[in-house]
């Protein structure tokens, strides 16, 4: 009875009567600015598989800035969630 396959989205080839393509393809296609530079946007079939072309992505960036950036946030967020459970901070300090 398909009750637990997920349901796929339709899609729609809408081709206007009195368009000429001219090889620029569709002005109509609906797509997201950056999805040709990406790996994780696409037919994934898994959360295990977008997790590791997310990581690939990220070993592979040669912004050394932004993963710096990264790194800092998620150590700021670690730092808020054990204040925020109460976690006895001092082992950390002298």
């Amino acid at each position: 009875m398909g009750l637990l396959k997920q349901r796929k989205n339709k899609k729609f080839s809408y081709q206007p009567r009195y368009f000429n393509d001219n090889g620029e393809g569709n002005p109509f296609e609906i797509k997201h600015k950056f999805d040709e530079f990406r790996k994780t946007v696409g037919p994934n079939v898994g959360l295990k598989t977008k997790f590791k072309n997310a990581l690939d992505d990220l070993k592979n960036n040669r912004d050394k800035e932004t993963n710096r950036r990264i790194l800092i946030i998620v150590l700021i967020l670690v730092f808020l969630f054990l204040l925020i459970i109460d976690f006895d901070l001092s082992i950390f300090f002298k």
